[in-house]
C-alpha cells in the first residue's frame, strides 16, 4: 500500500512511524520535517500528504503534529479526505469501520513506540463497514465534499 506520512516535525515517533510503516511492507512519501528541503508547517505537510489521497497517488496517510489537532483539521480540509485523529487502538478500528476513514491523524506527544503499533494494527485490520447506515453516514459526508467543491 502507498502510504503518504507527514510532520512538523522530526520527533522520535515520527521516524518510528515512517520505519514501522515500511517494515509492513507499505510503500512510504515522506512530507514535512521528515522530507529534507519540504515544507515542515503542519497545515502544509499534512495538506500535503492528504491531497495525495484524494489525488490516488496514495491510498492512505498518516498526519502528524504535536497534538495531533492540526494535522487532521488541515487534512480534513481537502475534498475527499476523512482523516481522524486516533489515541487508541480502539478509536482507530472505529475510524476505519464506521467512518472509512482515509487518514489517520496522530499526537506526536501523545503516541508512544508500543501505542503506535497498536493503532497501527487496529487501522490496518479494519476496513469500511457495510451496514447501510453507516455507508449512508460515509456518503453524507462525501456529498459535502461535493457541495463545497461545486461552491468554488
Amino acid at each position: 500500500m502507498r502510504i503518504s506520512v507527514s510532520s512538523d516535525m522530526d520527533e522520535p515517533v515520527a521516524r518510528l512511524l515512517v520505519e514501522e510503516l515500511r517494515a509492513r511492507g507499505h510503500e512510504v512519501r515522506a512530507h514535512g520535517a521528515l522530507s529534507p528541503g519540504a515544507d515542515p508547517r503542519w497545515a502544509a505537510c499534512s495538506e500535503r500528504a492528504a491531497r495525495e489521497v484524494a489525488e490516488g497517488r496514495a491510498d492512505q496517510a498518516v498526519v502528524c503534529c504535536w497534538t495531533g489537532t492540526g494535522a487532521s483539521i488541515a487534512a480534513n480540509k481537502v475534498p475527499g479526505v476523512r482523516a481522524a485523529l486516533c489515541a487508541d487502538a480502539y478509536t482507530a478500528d472505529g475510524a476505519r469501520r464506521w467512518n472509512d476513514a482515509n487518514v489517520l491523524a496522530l499526537s506526536l506527544r501523545l503516541t508512544s513506540g508500543p501505542l503506535l503499533r497498536e493503532i497501527l494494527d487496529a487501522w490496518f485490520a479494519g476496513g469500511p463497514s457495510e451496514d447501510a447506515e453507516d455507508r449512508d453516514n460515509v456518503t453524507h459526508v462525501e456529498r459535502l465534499d461535493e457541495d463545497r467543491r461545486a461552491a468554488r
